[in-house]
């Protein structure tokens, strides 16, 4: 697995990791053992949570379960738009046969008078983070997707979420394919500014 270089050489394993996470579009058998899995929802659960609520839930999706995912995202994309390309309906079909996992990443949202909904859906966000970042430590290649069908209410419906909930991503696992993409540095000045007078 490719790496950005650091020419930091005393940096922390643990920050070197988090500044070296790449995203693996190209994934291939295995995935991730039962054990390696609870250890990324263990990782995922130890995220940043107002009020505790918890907000984070995880659809698992292999094997065969794979290609029916892949045409309830087909089906609900076209119930959401009759005038869906063909094209595309087809590339939703094969689009969860990508990896050995897909993990469907989504909130469920709580009446809460202190959290409103965006911070449960941040809360699943991070916990998400923290998922795929121990993915990497682990050496394990993620893709977090989304995409129109994140935001299908048709989706939702057939997945049994509410109109409330959301879908926050499709997490792909599984081992990495081929050389990982470079990816420039930023540099952290040009994304930080004052408070504004």
């Amino acid at each position: 697995m490719t790496q950005s270089p650091n020419t930091n050489t005393s940096i922390h394993p643990a920050l070197a990791l988090l500044q070296q996470r790449v995203s693996h579009p190209r994934l291939t058998e295995p995935g991730p053992s039962q054990a390696q899995l609870a250890d990324l929802y263990r990782a995922a659960m130890r995220a940043p949570d107002h009020a505790w609520l918890r907000p984070w839930r995880f659809i698992e999706v292999s094997g065969d379960d794979r290609t029916r995912l892949g045409e309830h995202m087909a089906h609900s994309a076209r119930q959401d738009d009759p005038d869906l390309a063909d094209k595309q309906y087809q590339k939703l079909l094969n689009s969860p046969l990508r990896a050995p996992l897909v993990l469907i990443a989504w909130a469920k949202i709580s009446e809460h008078p202190k959290v409103p909904a965006i911070e449960q859906v941040l809360a699943t966000g991070a916990a998400v983070t923290n998922l795929i970042n121990a993915a990497h430590a682990l050496g394990i290649g993620a893709v977090w997707r989304t995409g129109a069908p994140a935001y299908s209410p048709a989706l939702k419906q057939t997945l049994g979420l509410t109109a409330t909930d959301h879908i926050v991503g499709f997490i792909y696992l599984g081992t990495p394919s081929g050389e990982d993409k470079p990816v420039p540095a930023l540099d952290p000045a040009d994304f930080i500014s004052p408070l504004p007078t």
